[in-house]
């Protein structure tokens, strides 16, 4: 007799989908808070500065050019086959299960070591605003910025805060973030505004002219920082299955990276029209709190210390967000294992996957505490991920032209925005990739655990592609993952998930 037949009622099965809640303007938070324009420009312009001099503002607007090739190729390909595997699936499909898994691994490897590297960061800048405001000591605990254990645990204290937000739904996220980005936001208009107006620095066009650098290797060098100060618009499509309409996250992606353009343009011709070259060299990782004590008193000159802070929070939690559903997506195709497709019945986020994530980015940034060599090995990591950023949005933008390559036959214009400017984007970032490769090869002539090596730096990226080798082989020998075998994958339920009409 069945259980339905003595009043019981069998248990539910799991859920398996995302719940849509999303749109636009949380997809754009979510782009905007990953790409963290305002930590770029608190601590990047000086390094831009060092490399090309007062052209940083023509660098900008050029490093957008393969960047916007490479969002028409995400949008194409997700308005296809929207997937928050995104470009694991769309690689996988049409280059081949080989490479698009090394997309998908080279990710979120990267991406976890940035959350490690970033946690201490953040507690860092945490503790600098907590000096600011008088707090110096808590319960016999010296507050000290420059202490790398009490950076860490407080960064740790963040990142379990952000991962218990992201648990409990993206939509709260997104308009934790959404609030950030306009106080951030606000705080660098105003006093990037204020010095333009008011620095004694004159004006040049001449900042717009390419040909004013002084040699190719750093128009090149130049160049790849430019188009890493974009890295992370490309959030918004990580959430595609949680949006209401696929389109939305390519308008979210595409809103936050014309405002990423604005925002550099403007804060680069600023910062050069208050400070002198050698003035932004020297003050390069602490240009914006600079800026802020230069043109105002306190309280006002600590706005930008809590822009930044604000800007460091955001983009722990928006990396913490995609990670953890590219791991769903190939935990889906069982090239990963099940754990990361569990979905939480209540918040309706892979919630298991969202943990795990952070837990390894914690145990990392632990360690690195307690072996020095291994924080100069993250150190490394993170100057050396421009190669692994190069190699997957390269990737992603080759596959899209390959994908679409009827769209030939469809007159010269389709032909070029479907085939044309994906290639050639890819081609440009790939490129860069193997200059950047090409620059650590030849910065050192021996190899060293330093991260200012350039073997060393060489050898991380190196060994993470290798590692998803590997790890690939493991899915389809270990786990015979239908990934490797149809081609296909099962994400098909990623294009017929309910929408959830009773978010707010």
């Amino acid at each position: 007799m069945s259980s339905t037949s003595h009043g019981r009622i069998p248990p539910a099965a799991p859920p398996t989908a995302l719940r849509r809640s999303l749109g636009v303007i949380d997809g754009a938070a979510i782009a905007a808070s990953s790409t963290a324009a305002t930590t770029s420009i608190a601590i990047g312009m000086g390094t831009i500065a060092a490399t090309v001099g007062r052209q940083a503002p023509v660098l900008m607007l050029l490093a957008f050019l393969p960047v916007l090739g490479i969002a028409s190729a995400y949008a194409r390909l997700n308005r296809s086959e929207p997937n928050c595997g995104n470009g694991y699936v769309w690689v996988g499909k049409s280059l081949g299960p080989w490479p698009g898994f090394l997309t998908g691994w080279v990710t979120l490897v990267g991406s976890v070591i940035f959350l490690a590297f970033t946690g201490a960061v953040t507690g860092s800048v945490v503790l600098i605003f907590a000096n600011k405001v008088g707090a110096h000591r808590v319960a016999g605990i010296a507050l000290d910025p420059q202490s790398t254990a009490v950076s860490t645990a407080v960064g740790l204290v963040v990142l379990t805060a952000v991962t218990a937000l992201a648990v409990t739904g993206v939509r709260s996220a997104t308009r934790l973030q959404f609030a950030l980005l306009v106080f951030e936001y606000a705080v660098l208009l105003g006093f990037c505004g204020w010095a333009l107006l008011t620095g004694r620095q004159g004006f040049s066009l001449s900042w717009f002219d390419p040909f004013r650098i002084s040699s190719g290797t750093a128009f090149a060098q130049g160049l790849v920082l430019a188009v890493f100060f974009y890295w992370g618009w490309d959030a918004a499509f990580s959430v595609t299955e949680e949006t209401k309409s696929p389109e939305d996250s390519a308008r979210g992606g595409f809103i936050a990276l014309f405002a990423m353009l604005g925002l550099f343009l403007f804060a680069s011709v600023a910062f050069q029209r208050e400070m002198s070259l050698p003035e932004l060299i020297e003050n390069g990782p602490q240009a914006l709190p600079y800026l802020g004590a230069k043109l105002a008193a306190e309280p006002w000159a600590s706005l930008p210390l809590l822009a930044l802070m604000f800007s460091a929070v955001a983009s722990v939690q928006s990396s913490v967000i995609p990670t953890a559903r590219g791991l769903l997506a190939m935990g889906r195709d069982r090239t990963m294992g099940r754990v990361w497709t569990r979905i939480h019945p209540r918040y309706g986020t892979p919630a298991a996957g969202t943990v795990i994530v952070m837990s390894i980015a914690a145990g990392v940034a632990l360690l690195a505490v307690a072996l020095p060599r291994l924080s100069d090995m993250l150190l490394a990591a993170v100057n050396a991920i421009g190669l692994v950023v190069a190699l997957y949005y390269g990737l992603t933008a080759i596959a899209c032209a390959v994908r679409f390559r009827g769209a030939r036959h469809d007159g010269p214009r389709e032909a070029l925005l479907a085939i044309g400017v994906p290639a050639a984007s890819g081609a440009v970032l790939l490129g860069l990739g193997g200059y950047l490769a090409y620059s650590y090869v030849t910065m050192s002539d021996h190899f060293a655990l330093r991260p200012d090596n350039g073997w060393f730096m060489l050898s991380l990226p190196t060994a993470i592609v290798l590692g998803g080798l590997v790890m690939a082989a493991v899915a389809k020998y270990g786990r015979r993952s239908p990934y490797f075998t149809s081609g296909q994958g099962t994400d098909a339920d990623a294009l017929t998930l309910p929408m959830d009409r009773t978010a707010a």
